[in-house]
């Protein structure tokens, strides 16, 4: 993988697309992408491999919160609550990209990718990311990671997608 201080590069996120795609196909499987902070970074990384359409459903970006509630059914509640960069909304996003596609599994991310927004309790580089199998229960965690605006999409990229091969690894 990669080592907690380096940038992912555009190889290394190249090299970890593949690898999903590979791991989606192998399984039958097809994903949905809701992005925030990333921008669609995420999904350009997926759709730089060739073959992904035969893997990758689609991709959502929703960066304010009326794109949120309209694009994923987040609710207002959730977001007037918890705000936009929380564990609330990254689950409600990853779920919202299962229902408003036709993917079997969907990752989320949502975070805040500076240089400024950020607070004491949600500094710059606070990240949720969440990954979802149709069906089953979804993960989410807290990234906090350091760096510039790209670096810090750059690292959620790779986050989201080392998370996603984590899913589709066979057990055992």
């Amino acid at each position: 993988m990669l080592p907690r201080g380096e940038v992912p590069s555009d190889e290394v996120l190249h090299a970890l697309a593949c690898r999903v795609g590979e791991a989606l196909l192998a399984c039958r499987a097809s994903l949905a992408v809701a992005e925030s902070c990333t921008g669609g970074l995420i999904a350009k990384v997926l759709t730089d491999v060739p073959g992904a359409s035969g893997w990758f459903d689609c991709g959502m970006v929703a960066y304010s919160y009326e794109a949120k509630q309209a694009l994923l059914g987040v609710r207002q509640d959730t977001l007037l609550a918890h705000g936009a960069v929380s564990r609330e909304t990254v689950l409600e996003m990853v779920a919202g990209a299962l229902v408003h596609s036709g993917a079997s599994l969907a990752l989320a991310v949502t975070g805040i990718a500076g240089p400024g927004g950020g607070t004491p309790e949600k500094p710059v580089g606070s990240v949720w990311l969440a990954w979802k199998r149709r069906g089953d229960y979804p993960q989410a965690r807290l990234e906090r990671f350091a760096g510039g605006r790209d670096e810090i999409r750059r690292r959620t990229a790779a986050a989201a997608l080392a998370g996603l091969l984590k899913l589709l690894a066979p057990a055992g």
